[in-house]
């Protein structure tokens, strides 16, 4: 799931049109993207670059077999998403500390999946997708180590609503590949046939190496977001998503099919630089081609 017009572009400064935001999913979606997570419907006033959310819907082009997500917090958040018309997926978010919950959310954890079941269920009353992510499930800028039988826990009363599937998100980027698939498949045993998505932040450099000791511990479906952009408000030290463009280049050449174009990825990557104006944290996209492409001789 292709998240940086969301959680690529959420804690940037500097106010990202709705016309590049629109410019991003296009350009996903000719990369191969067919699921992206386009806008948050949340406060304006404490995320002010998501502001946009309903005209960022509004711009959305109409592509057969692509998926919209919009994060909801709230059930306020719920019913703005789906007034837009424009939404297949609602993605709600409970976090899997007390302290951190209520910095991000203004609940406790347990509270937290309370509601998540409650917007999971809205979804599904509107005809649309529900999922959940348990945020904060490796670990916490707050309370540091999280007990993974808390997680479990989380993700066995989440599957109850019965979710397209449950994302356990590293948000700050303090997981290890150990930690990634003992807890992968410890969910997955939990919740029987829900898949498991995982949602990684490269803030320590272990994001790849989480990603496909995921992927060996059977998640089904990976965030990341083009460029490597992204952090969290409320998240004191989280860095950027694991890259697009560094997840297809690794799952590629192990031969995990992706349905993505590295090489437009790595193009969106130089249009998405210049919107930035600098740099984009991706490896691939600063590296040489590899293998070369073949050259043709001319007759």
């Amino acid at each position: 799931m292709e998240v940086g017009p969301r959680d690529g572009l959420q804690n940037e400064k500097t106010l990202i049109s709705t016309q590049d935001k629109l410019e991003l999913v296009r350009r996903a979606i000719d990369a191969g993207a067919r699921r992206i997570e386009v806008t948050s419907f949340v406060n304006p006033r404490r995320v002010p670059q998501m502001a946009d959310a309903a005209e960022v819907c509004a711009g959305l082009p109409e592509v057969e077999g692509v998926l919209y997500t919009g994060l909801v917090m709230n059930a306020k958040g719920g019913e703005r998403a789906i007034a837009t018309g424009r939404i297949h997926e609602l993605g709600a978010v409970c976090v899997a500390s007390d302290r951190f919950a209520i910095a991000n959310q203004g609940q406790t954890s347990l509270e937290s999946v309370d509601a998540a079941k409650g917007l999971i269920a809205m979804a599904q009353d509107a005809g649309l997708r529900g999922q959940a992510t348990i945020g904060a499930a490796f670990g916490c800028p707050f309370e540091g180590e999280i007990a993974e039988e808390h997680v479990v826990e989380m993700a066995r009363k989440l599957a109850e609503a019965n979710p397209v599937e449950i994302a356990l998100a590293d948000t700050i980027g303090v997981a290890d590949p150990a930690h990634v698939s003992r807890l992968v498949r410890a969910v997955s045993e939990a919740i029987g046939s829900t898949p498991v998505r995982v949602h990684f932040h490269n803030t320590r450099g272990t994001g790849i190496a989480n990603v496909w000791a995921a992927v060996e511990a059977g998640a089904r479906v990976v965030d990341a977001a083009l460029g490597g952009l992204g952090g969290c408000p409320f998240a004191p030290g989280a860095a950027g998503n694991v890259a697009s463009e560094d997840v297809v280049y690794m799952l590629h050449r192990a031969g995990v099919a992706t349905g993505m174009d590295l090489g437009k990825l790595v193009e969106a990557n130089q249009w998405l630089a210049t919107v930035m104006e600098r740099t984009l944290p991706s490896m691939v996209a600063r590296a040489p081609a590899f293998p070369k492409p073949v050259e043709t001789a001319e007759a």
